[in-house]
C-alpha cells in the first residue's frame, strides 16, 4: 500500500509547524556584512595594484617565467646539434 500526502504551505509555515527557529534576521546580517566587505575590497583593488600583485617584479618576473618554461620544455637539451653546428 502506498500513501501520498501533499502539503501546500509556505517555508515560514513549515518552519513554524516543525518548531524550527527563524534564522532570516541572522542571514540578513551575515549577507550584509559579506556585501560590505566585498565592496570595500573591490574599491581598494585598482588595476595597478592587481597587476603588481600578479606580477610582482613586472617584466622581469615575466622573463623569469618564460625562462623557466623554456628550461622545463627543452629538458636540458644541449643547444648544439650533433654535427657540431649551432
Amino acid at each position: 500500500m502506498k500513501v501520498t500526502v501533499d502539503i501546500d504551505c509556505t517555508p515560514e509555515e513549515a518552519r513554524t509547524f516543525f518548531g524550527l527557529p527563524d534564522v532570516r534576521p541572522m542571514q540578513d546580517r551575515v549577507i550584509k556584512e559579506m556585501e560590505d566587505r566585498m565592496m570595500a575590497n573591490i574599491q581598494a583593488m585598482d588595476p595597478e595594484a592587481l597587476f603588481k600583485t600578479w606580477l610582482p617584479a613586472g617584466l622581469q618576473g615575466l622573463e623569469q617565467i618564460q625562462k623557466a618554461f623554456w628550461a622545463h620544455f627543452t629538458g636540458g637539451v644541449s643547444s648544439t646539434r650533433e654535427d657540431g653546428a649551432k
